[in-house]
Order: C-alpha cells, then structure tokens, then sequence
C-alpha cells in the first residue's frame, strides 16, 4: 500500500471551505438567536460612575443591557495553562466593577433582536467616568521595570551560563546596540465570536478558539457549573495566530447574557474591537551586546529585553528564549523585565518570544560579521552549537548546517558583495541577508479515539481543533496509513469537546501530540481486529500468530504471504459486529513534565487504562527522551530591492530551509512556512500599532491604518525541507511548523536592507523615511 503521510495531498476539508459549507463559530444556525454587541470604553484609567442606559432601553428590539450592576458573578478561574483554560486577563473578569484599565475594555453588553438593533442602541449608551491619569509610553516608564517570574508554561526569564559581562570587556570585537520592535496585532480573517445557549442547566458554546477543552475548563470554573454540563465547539476557525489560545471577554459574556436574558446569544467582536479586546504582541526594547574573538568566535551573549504588560494580568514576551541555545558560547546572560501600562493585556502571537527576539540576535549577528568583516554565513556557522549548552543536552536531531548550505545555494548568496551600497540591478540598490530560524519542538498528552466500522470505513474522533493549519488532512493521512486505508475511507471529527482530549493548537504542537495518539488508537482498532481473526477458528488466519499478520488495502493478512488475507469487513460481519473501537492516550511531553494522570472514572482515565495494552502506546511512552532537548532549526535568506530615490523596499525572493523532523503534507507544511515568512515581512516593514502618547488609547484600529502584506507585496518564494524524522520525538518523526517559519525572516529582511542600503534600521518597521 502507498502510504500518504508525506505526500502533498490536497486538504480534506478543502472544498467546505471554498463552497461556503465550512461552519465557523459565527455561523451555527441557532434558534431563537438574540445579538449581543459589547460597548467599549472611551477612557483608559479611571472608574465608571453612571452607565445611562435610558435610551437604549427603550429602542426597537432591545432585550436587555448588561452592565457590572446587574451582571451575574463570576468565580477566578482556577487555571493558568492555555490547554486548561486560561482567561486572558485574571483580574478583570468582565463586568465584576467599575474599574476601567485600558482604552477599550468592556463596559457594558447590548443584547437586541438583530445585530443592527444592538449596535444602534449601543450607540446611544452614554457613560460618565472618574477619569485618572494613565500609565502610557513604554520608555517614559522604564524606570518602574522590573523583573517577572516565569514566562508561559514556565519559560525562564533569567538565564545565565559564564560572566557575560567580564567576557565582553576583554572581547576583541563586540556590538552592543538596542533593537526595538513595537506593538503588532494578530488581526486573523475570523473576528472573535461566539454563541452560547443554556438549556436548562447544560451550556452550549460554539466559540472561535485555540483550546475547545481549555474553554470548556474556564466555563466550567468561572460559570461554577459540572464539567459535564458544558459543551464546546469550534469545528473550523479563520485563523488564531495566539490570540484564541487565551479566552476573551467576549466568549464570557455571551454566556452570561445568555444565562441573565434566557436566550442564545451571539457576541462576535468587530475589527476595531479586538484590537483592545482580544491581545497583540507586546513593545520590545532588547539591549543586545555579542563578544568574539578576531576569528569571529563568540565569548559573549548578553540579551536584556525590556517589554511591557497591563496592571489586569502579567505576559511575558520571552525574547531572549532562544539566545541561550542558538550559538555555542561559554558566556550568556538573558534577562527579562516588564513594565505595567494601561493598556490591553498582550498575549502569545505567531512564535511569542523568538519572532522578536531572532530580529535582534540574527541584527547583531550581522553587525558583528560586518565588524570582523566576516560573511554573516561563516559567522554562524564558526558558532554552531552542537549541543544545547545551557542545559547541557543533545539535540533530539539537527541539521541547520544542511539548511544553512542549501539556502545559501538557492537565494544565490556567492552573488552577494560584502560592500554595502553599491550592487545594483537598473535603478534599484540590491541586497541580500540572511538568519537562523528555531522554534522549540513541542508536545503533550493527547488522546484519540478510532473506529473501524463493517461497511470499511473508518473514524477519528479527537477533541482538539484545525485552526486552518492542516491537522484535519494531517490527522486523515496519519490514521489511513495507520488503519491500512485510502484517504478517502477516513473521517476525521475535531473541534468538539464531547471528544477524547487533544492537545491545544499553540507552541506548533498539534501534530507531534495528536499524530502519535491517532496512530495508536487507529493500530489499536487493527489489534482487536487481528485477535478476533486468530480467535476465530472460521478465518484462514486462525492460530496464527499476531505479529506475523500485518494490514493493509482494507484487509490484514500474513506478512509471509499475502494470499492469506480477509477484509475487515469480512471479519466483523461474520462476529456479529457493526464496528470495532479503541482509544489512546499518548502521555508523553517535551517539556519535562511529568504525566498527569487523569482523575478517576474519567473518560481520559479509561483511555490511559486502555492504553496499557496499546503496543504502540507502551513504546512511544517508554522512550527514554531526557538527554535530548528538543527543537526544530532553519536557515532564512532574503534579496531586497531598494528604490534609493523614495526608500521604498521590495522583497523580490525569500528561500527558507527547514529542519522540522519528518513532513507530514508536503502542500500544508509548504503553506504554513509561507505563512510565517509572510507574516515577517509584515513585522519587518509594516505592521505597527501605535497609541495616543497622551491618553493611550489606540489609534490603528482598523486595517486602513494598520498595514499588512497583501498580495502586490509578496515576493517569490522558495521553501524546502530537510524532511528527516526525528528519532526521539515521537514514532512519527514530526516536529511543529506553525511558528518557526515567522522566525528569523525578520532580521534577514533588516540585513538585506543594510547590504543595499548601508543603512542599520533597528528600530521596526522599517519604513521609506527611515532610509531616506
């Protein structure tokens, strides 16, 4: 049988979407559905005093207002993990008081007959406000920096190896420059929306999100409801990119005024809403200062990241993550420090921490290079780190030197004159640069159930979600290999939280957690089947042995002769079965973290016991993966053409090369690269979200004002793969890709343009003025 996964086959759920039939969290038709539209404040510290609801009472088809006087109380969620439920803002629950801590925090919810009517009546909403003095401008309150505890899921903040800083005064040559970047906003196609409807005592939610289990954990904690009587649903979503892996003020309320106004609602967030109400990438200011020797080999890292949060909450933008493990150095320090402003709390955006803080390594990289009069190529690879020295682990597998060698093939880097300024093609300067992209290799626990049924068809039930990356074609090509199927003989159901629980679509981590437990429940239905065929003195497989019958094409027979076969249908037609089942739970993590067993008499405890008879389980858990640090690496090379007359910057080719473990679908993984690198161009030479320096609100709200690439600015693009199956991660090989492909991209833009130009931008974006 020819086996699929790896081959470019075209997305499962290709067609729902482009006819229209894709179902997005917005779209459920729902009885008796009311509108709810959420009014925002116009103030960004202070406290509501008077909330006139008057007028808006008495217009055409309003059903009721919610404001913090009449709203029902919430319970603190107990959770602090995005795939456990993480509330974005733990101490602002939506409308608990009167307190206002940023421009654009809900105030009050409108809930009317029709969309019009509720935007209508919320316009007339006026609100009186106790206004106080914000916190606005990230340096003019430097001075109150401090520094956090652990970042997301743990993450240091604080890290050292060496004394950096002795090292860097005896350094040869050293850079020591600042790199900022400023506020960037997800703005994915599909707003933030959701409809929830009570019936009885039972919550149904379909919501716009990362973590169908995370929002159904934090309904379950904040709503103070059994878990059980809490459904959710995100059968497709347009995009998240971070910000639905953090639940919002907006999925909370509608379930409230659900609850309060006994109908269902729904509440989806306008453009110019999410960009105070549903998180962004926070500011940076990253002091970055590097030490090497005449030869260009480094003694010193110092990384020190200045970023900001809000007073509701505590994000850190981990952007020295990656500088302690990217290049070998005996001497690091990474350092992290927030500073609290009135504004919206920031959150996990495409690669939180390396997307920012690659920009300014891969920048400093460059600058040193140029000081040594090195190629910025030979520079990295005199410090490529063999091993991940702070830790002191092996890397679970790395190729970077092979993605290093190919791109540079590829962008045709032996083209590029070290002498900044003077390459031209016509009128335009011409430039080239390159950077090191990573991304850590993430995975969790996941759970699946498989169903082999008589007709020959199959099934794959998992609750976590496709959040338009591929993991339905994924997961489809993973489990027909699996059950000895065509693709087209496999359904697979996500996005429901009435499924086994899957991981949470954030950290690229879906396919390496979720593929495995596909594949084991999926071999776990063969098993059952082989045991009924060897059982059953009416097979020609009976008394056989069990390892010496594989499957295939529909049917299982011995590996030492084909001949002897019977089709699944066959097998469960003459036991009397309509179906055979299994379930799996793959309880392996990358992070270090020991496995969580599931409470008892638990769907997922029953899994785990199931699981201990699941020969492919038994051997993914045993693998002894401490010694190895997990993560994925590539090479970016960019060519850029500058008009030196207006400064305008055209990225004319970008070759990536990634080292991503095995591909599971040349087509999606190829799509999802392209997407990061997109998204680079953007934080490159775009993409800016500025505030009113006076009062803090934020003035690009829409995308007329906010930039980003659109189709005129995108350049030819070449991504290739490594396609080397990590030994170590899972039996699938597979690490993430969602993430690592935004890495890097950034800094190799910044150094093309310098190779043009001979001018250092290092403050982004890098715009027209700045070049002129």
């Amino acid at each position: 049988m020819i086996e699929s996964v790896g081959k470019p086959i075209d997305r499962v759920d290709g067609r729902l979407k482009v006819t229209g039939a894709a179902t997005y969290a917005a779209e459920f038709p729902v009885k008796n559905l009311a509108y709810g539209v959420s009014v925002l404040s116009t103030i960004t510290k202070g406290r509501v005093k008077i909330v006139d609801i008057a007028q808006a009472k008495k217009m055409p088809g309003v059903i009721g207002i919610m404001t913090s006087e009449n709203s029902m109380q919430l319970h603190f969620p107990n959770a602090s993990d995005p795939g456990g439920g993480k509330f974005a803002e733990k101490d602002l629950l939506p409308l608990q008081n009167d307190r206002v801590f940023y421009g654009g925090q809900h105030i009050a919810v409108v809930i009317a007959e029709t969309f019009e009517q509720a935007e209508h009546a919320a316009a007339t909403i006026k609100i009186l406000y106790d206004e106080q003095a914000p916190v606005v401008g990230l340096e003019k309150n430097i001075a109150t920096a401090y520094k956090p505890g652990a970042g997301l899921g743990g993450a240091e903040t604080q890290t050292k190896r060496g004394d950096a800083e002795a090292a860097l005064q005896t350094a040869a040559v050293k850079t020591d420059e600042t790199y900022t970047t400023p506020v960037y906003h997800h703005n994915a196609m599909e707003p933030h929306a959701t409809i929830a409807e009570w019936k009885g005592d039972e919550l149904m939610v379909y919501d716009a999100t990362q973590s169908v289990m995370g929002v159904k954990g934090l309904l379950t904690s904040m709503l103070g409801i059994p878990a059980e009587k809490v459904r959710v649903v995100a059968l497709y979503i347009g995009g998240g990119f971070g910000s639905k892996g953090f639940t919002w003020g907006n999925t909370i309320l509608a379930a409230m005024a659900a609850k309060q106004f006994n109908r269902p609602v729904k509440l989806v967030l306008s453009r110019q809403q999410a960009f105070s109400a549903a998180g962004r990438r926070t500011q940076t200011i990253q002091k970055l200062a590097l030490g090497a020797d005449q030869n260009g080999k480094l003694s010193a890292i110092k990384h020190a990241t200045t970023s900001e949060t809000s007073f509701v909450d505590e994000f850190v933008e981990t952007a020295g993550v990656a500088t302690s493990m990217i290049y070998s150095s005996p001497n690091v320090d990474v350092s992290h420090e927030l500073v609290r402003l009135n504004r919206g709390t920031p959150c996990p955006t495409r690669a939180p921490g390396e997307a920012p803080g690659t920009y300014a390594l891969e920048a400093a990289m460059d600058e040193l290079a140029n000081k040594l009069k090195l190629d910025p190529l030979q520079l990295r690879l005199i410090n490529h780190a063999d091993m991940e020295e702070q830790k002191k682990k092996q890397f679970s597998s790395k190729n970077l030197k092979e993605c290093y060698q190919r791109g540079a093939d590829a962008i045709g880097w032996s083209k590029r004159n070290p002498t900044p300024g003077v390459t031209r093609e016509g009128k335009y300067l011409v430039g080239y640069g390159m950077a090191t992209a990573t991304y850590p290799a993430n995975r969790s626990a996941s759970t699946a159930r498989a169903t082999l049924f008589a007709d020959g068809h199959a099934e794959i039930l998992c609750g976590t979600q496709d959040i338009g990356t591929g993991t339905y074609t994924i997961a489809t090509q993973i489990a027909a290999d699996a059950f000895g199927l065509p693709i087209d003989k496999v359904k697979v159901k996500l996005g429901d939280s009435m499924y086994p629980k899957g991981a949470q679509s954030g950290g690229s981590q879906v396919t390496a957690s979720v593929g495995p437990a596909v594949r084991a429940a999926a071999l776990g239905a063969i098993s059952k089947l082989i045991d009924l065929a060897v059982s059953d003195s009416n097979s020609s497989l009976h008394g056989y042995k069990k390892g010496d019958i594989i499957a295939d094409n529909g049917r299982i027979h011995l590996k030492s002769n084909p001949v002897k076969a019977e089709t699944y249908t066959q097998i469960l037609n003459r036991n009397g079965l309509d179906k055979v089942e299994a379930q799996a739970k793959t309880n392996v993590s990358t992070r270090a973290q020991a496995p969580t067993p599931a409470p008892a008499g638990s769907p997922e405890a029953k899994a785990e016991e199931e699981s201990k008879a699941n020969a492919a389980v038994q051997a993914d858990e045993k693998t002894d993966r401490t010694p190895y640090s997990f993560h994925s690496f590539g090479a970016q090379f960019v060519k850029v053409l500058v008009d030196p007359d207006l400064g305008t910057i055209k990225v004319d080719k970008i070759v990536g090369v990634m080292d991503i473990g095995k591909v599971m679908n040349l087509k999606t993984a190829t799509n999802q690269i392209m997407g990061g690198m997109i998204f680079g161009i953007g934080m490159a030479l775009m993409e800016n979200t500025q505030y009113d320096p006076n009062n803090g609100r934020v003035v690009t709200r829409d995308l007329a004002q906010y930039l980003v690439p659109v189709h005129a600015d995108i350049p030819e693009i070449e991504v290739q793969f490594i396609d080397k199956p990590d030994p170590y991660i899972s039996p699938l090989g597979a690490r993430g890709i969602g993430e690592i492909g935004i890495t890097g991209i950034t800094a190799a833009i910044a150094n093309a343009i310098y190779n043009a130009t001979g001018k250092r931008v290092r403050d982004l974006p890098i715009t027209p003025d700045k070049l002129i």
